[in-house]
């Protein structure tokens, strides 16, 4: 069945919830292909009832007051107004919601949970802040990897994603045995959230010239048979799957040219999609020059890293014709506000990407460059950004909430999501205007959970109907 939450539904006993004994120790993770559990009953049908206002997102921007929102099974069937409900239909009151598509996350680090706040990685630029927590982060364990994993999701779906990827690039030496894509998928399915993890990489550790500690780095062959691994037995192809599988090698400072060309190879052989960490950061630019003579974007050029099927985290530093470049390749862009505020790294020049038709998403970035996964948090950090760098017209409040639904659903390659339509997939989130927070601001009810509130929690999702 799909997976539907009410604010304080899921008990908080569910942090503590402890995986019962299996082979390997996580259940449901060693029985042939885990790829497609649709996680709907069929027939099932919900009625949104009596919706006080829907921001669709669809392609017309179209915005529905007092209509009705018919879901049967994991798709919207009907919009419409006094929908008569067939027998057997669970009715949810939105009579004072706003109601709009589940948001997106594209760029994350999900095991970063554990090391949120540590005060010696408080006040440090990208490459300190790195070099403090490799050594920290080499200790984590299995079960480390799956309550991180765990938590950070249920912030997500709290504050609004009903889909979100994870950059697991760190497979300590301890783990080498361990299916790290499986644990994750297993903590996913406990939340209810769609899920579309990379199988991540680091191969340079420091004794070959690497930011990395060596014992958090794996060899190449290692590297390449696990993607291949965990796209077989975890990638679904289906347009709503709950499980999709990216590959993404960690960046050009921790992953040798080989292993980059032979995963955007692997990559393509099996139809899955590319990503990595790209101009974050002025010493990135400074290591590229230095160590290969060119920058990173013309790096990612020469091996065979551009096109719709990659995306790169970040983006600051990207010149005039970098941007160009992105735009004719149709190469996104995840854009992580939070993150690169928290760093200093800089300000994307996401205006100008998207006034170029640059594909553009949100991402939170890591829980110990954030410190959190507050998925409606970084819309609203996103749009003030951008004023920053241009003006109080830079980005609206629907541009920001753009980004983080139909951007990030194209992003990730989920064609069906991230819009109100008949038809298109039942990720559905509902935020309830009859509520302190939102006095003297529902003249907008779109722009109303973005400029003003003190809570980001959803009353409402609806993943996969």
């Amino acid at each position: 069945m799909g997976h539907r939450h009410r604010r304080g539904a899921v008990s908080e006993k569910g942090v503590n919830w402890k995986p019962a004994a299996s082979e390997g120790q996580f259940p449901g993770l060693f029985c042939g292909s885990d790829k497609s559990a649709r996680h709907f009953r069929e027939g099932t049908m919900i009625l949104l009832k009596n919706c006080y206002y829907i921001a669709t997102f669809n392609d017309a921007g179209d915005e529905l007051q007092g209509q009705d929102i018919l879901i049967e099974d994991n798709t919207i069937k009907k919009i419409a107004p006094n929908i008569a409900p067939p027998e057997g239909t669970e009715v949810i009151d939105c009579s004072h919601h706003l109601v709009m598509p589940g948001m997106v996350n594209t760029h994350h680090h999900l095991y970063q949970i554990l090391t949120r706040n540590l005060p010696g990685a408080q006040n440090a630029k990208l490459f300190d802040w790195l070099v403090y927590l490799y050594p920290v982060w080499a200790k984590i364990d299995e079960e480390g990897f799956y309550y991180s994993t765990f938590a950070g999701l249920m912030e997500l779906l709290r504050t609004g994603a009903t889909l979100t990827t994870d950059h697991l690039y760190l497979y300590p030496a301890g783990l080498k045995n361990s299916d790290l894509v499986g644990i994750q998928f297993e903590a996913a399915e406990k939340v209810g959230i769609r899920f579309a993890p990379t199988r991540g990489s680091m191969t340079r550790g420091k004794s070959q010239g690497g930011l990395p500690p060596d014992e958090v780095v794996q060899s190449p062959d290692e590297v390449l048979a696990d993607m291949e691994r965990a796209i077989a037995r975890y990638h679904d192809p289906d347009p709503l799957a709950m499980r999709k599988v990216i590959l993404a090698p960690c960046s050009p400072f921790s992953v040798e040219e080989t292993v980059m060309v032979q995963t955007a190879e692997l990559a393509r052989r099996y139809g899955v999609l590319l990503h990595t960490h790209l101009a974050e950061t002025r010493d990135e630019d400074e290591y590229c020059l230095q160590k290969y003579g060119m920058r990173p974007l013309a790096l990612m050029e020469k091996w065979g890293w551009l096109g719709e099927d990659v995306f790169f985290a970040h983006g600051i530093w990207f010149n005039d014709e970098e941007l160009r470049v992105l735009a004719e390749t149709r190469t996104g862009v995840s854009h992580c506000p939070s993150s690169n505020m928290r760093l200093g790294s800089g300000i994307a020049r996401v205006k100008e990407m998207l006034e170029m038709g640059i594909r553009v998403s949100l991402g939170v970035d890591g829980s110990a460059s954030n410190d959190t996964s507050d998925m409606l948090g970084e819309v609203r950090q996103a749009l003030l950004l951008q004023r920053v760098r241009y003006g109080p017209d830079a980005l609206t409040a629907r541009d920001a909430l753009k980004l983080a639904t139909r951007g990030g659903a194209d992003m990730l390659g989920f064609p069906l999501l991230g819009k109100i339509e008949e038809g298109a997939g039942a990720d559905i989130i509902a935020f309830d205007l009859d509520h302190p927070q939102f006095v003297g601001a529902l003249s907008d009810p779109v722009a109303a959970i973005v400029f003003t509130g003190y809570s980001h929690q959803v009353d409402l999702s609806i993943v996969n109907g």
